[in-house]
């Protein structure tokens, strides 16, 4: 009997080792957070294993996606201009005061919506472009999405001016180690730097200048991916390049999808390329040959939809793959082709710019009613390139713009203001059907983005010292890039217009 109790030392050593080990655990949970670890579960945080993949891997193998399928609708200057898919100082990014109109060199361009059929008793400024018909003009269309479904709170972010802001970029090319060459103008050659400098003024509020410490704080342990194109990726690693000024983030890549960690954070920047943004196939159908890619217009790219429970925010976009050739599919029937149809065979149902907005649709309706989904979903509208004078083939040329479009400069782009149009009518089809608990929302860069023909590479696409920058004796332009952004640029833009909707949604404002 006497030897069952324990005695006061044992008793002693064990309580103050429960103590040590209580203590011990604590600390560690609070440095390494639950949510880390499953976040750690579902990407790979801080395994040995993740690879790393070059520029050239991930060219390689989404080039093979892509079946080196480079054609241009007619309607189209961007065409096969398109780029295949590459993965890739201090601290400016203190908040600044920001500057008005007046505080600036000058204000270039104002940019103002129609009326509003949603909202007819609400006085809106005509912009340079407007018909003054309503429901014509692309900037009745855009003034009506914005209205009816970006950002429910606070002013209208997508009505103002352009202007000069002599504090220049956040960051130079010099600063960003994630800049693809491409987009790297300064480092091609090009030798003005006025475009870097024009920042976007709504009309009744302020735009903030980007703050890389506010972005990663809203965002802590939470993921933000980007799916589309190369435009997507264009503003992927814009953001990265205005985040890389406070925070130097971790690749955690593979072959699915880029990613950046921020570890400080545990924040997460993703990128996975998807072209369409619905199911494509190469094989045989009906009568489509193999080899020509088959885009099923009625269900969505498993390439992103598979990974979206896992996001919370969502950066989507598309448009510029529709000039290039494919055969569309609807309910597995052939119902249109973009530059691919048999001569003799029955009418086309679906042309290219239909099967866009059906995409559109297709494409939010999945993530709106996704069972596992719960995030913000920020839908980039369409991007207008600036080919004057032709297409990317046929004499198209943005060489010599150095300086935004004045108001009345402005030449409407039937292509684009169809697609944005198109886009449009897609999102609010989309809007009506969620089931979900997220967020749907538009960003209407289209309009105001039109007059940035001063923004994009031109023939500095490449950092080579002979390559020709001029036109030649007979007046036609050297090959040039003028659908995707200068990085620093205007593209920047967008990056601070995703964090004032991320801050108005995740703050309540």
């Amino acid at each position: 009997m006497a030897a069952l109790p324990r005695s006061l030392s044992s008793i002693v050593v064990f309580v103050v080792g429960l103590a040590i080990f209580l203590i011990f655990a604590s600390l560690l949970l609070v440095s390494s957070p639950i949510s880390s670890t499953v976040r750690g579960y579902f990407y790979g945080i801080d395994r040995k294993v993740d690879v790393a993949i070059s520029p050239l891997e991930q060219s390689s193998d989404e080039n093979m996606r892509t079946n080196n399928l480079d054609y241009m609708h007619k309607n189209s200057s961007s065409g096969s201009n398109l780029e295949a898919p590459t993965s890739s100082n201090n601290d400016k990014n203190t908040i600044l005061n920001d500057k008005s109109p007046s505080d600036g060199i000058k204000v270039l361009v104002s940019s103002s919506g129609s009326e509003s059929e949603l909202n007819k008793n609400e006085t809106v400024e005509k912009s340079p472009r407007s018909t003054g018909k309503e429901g014509t003009s692309a900037s009745s269309v855009m003034s009506s999405a914005t209205k009816n479904g970006s950002v429910e709170s606070g002013c209208d972010l997508y009505h103002g001016n352009w202007f000069y802001d002599p504090l220049g970029p956040l960051y130079t090319n010099n600063s960003c180690p994630v800049l693809t060459q491409m987009q790297n103008c300064q480092g091609n050659g090009r030798n003005d730097k006025e475009y870097e400098n024009w920042r976007w003024k709504p009309f009744h509020c302020d735009l903030p200048r980007f703050d890389a410490k506010k972005f990663l704080e809203l965002m802590r342990g939470k993921t933000l991916a980007f799916v589309g194109d190369s435009v997507a990726r264009n503003q992927m690693e814009s953001l990265l390049c205005l985040l890389w000024q406070a925070k130097v983030p971790k690749n955690r890549g593979n072959r699915k999808m880029q990613r950046w960690y921020f570890r400080s954070t545990s924040v997460m920047i993703v990128r996975i390329w998807s072209s369409w943004l619905v199911h494509q196939t190469s094989e045989k159908l009906d009568f489509a040959p193999e080899g020509v890619v088959k885009l099923h217009l009625d269900v969505p790219d498993e390439t992103f939809m598979e990974f979206i429970p896992n996001f919370d925010v969502i950066v989507i976009s598309s448009g510029h793959w529709f000039a290039k050739q494919s055969v569309y599919v609807l309910n597995n029937e052939i119902v249109g082709g973009q530059l691919w149809w048999p001569r003799h065979s029955r009418p086309m149902k679906v042309n290219n710019i239909e099967a866009f907005g059906i995409s559109v649709d297709t494409s939010l309706t999945a993530i709106a009613t996704h069972p596992n989904f719960t995030g913000l979903t920020i839908v980039r509208s369409f991007s207008p390139d600036h080919y004057e004078g032709g297409a990317w083939n046929t004499g198209g040329s943005c060489t010599g713009k150095v300086k935004p479009l004045a108001p009345g400069e402005l030449v409407e782009n039937g292509f684009t203001d169809i697609m944005h149009k198109k886009q449009v009518a897609g999102f609010r089809r989309a809007s009506k059907k969620v089931t979900n608990s997220s967020k749907l929302r538009l960003m209407d860069i289209t309009e105001i983005f039109s007059y940035r023909h001063d923004g994009h590479p031109g023939p500095y696409r490449n950092p080579d010292p002979n390559k020709i920058t001029k036109r030649d004796r007979d007046g036609r332009p050297p090959p040039q890039d003028c659908l995707h952004w200068c990085m620093p640029g205007p593209v920047d833009t967008w990056n601070e217009l995703v964090l004032e909707v991320i801050r108005r949604e995740f703050e309540g404002s």
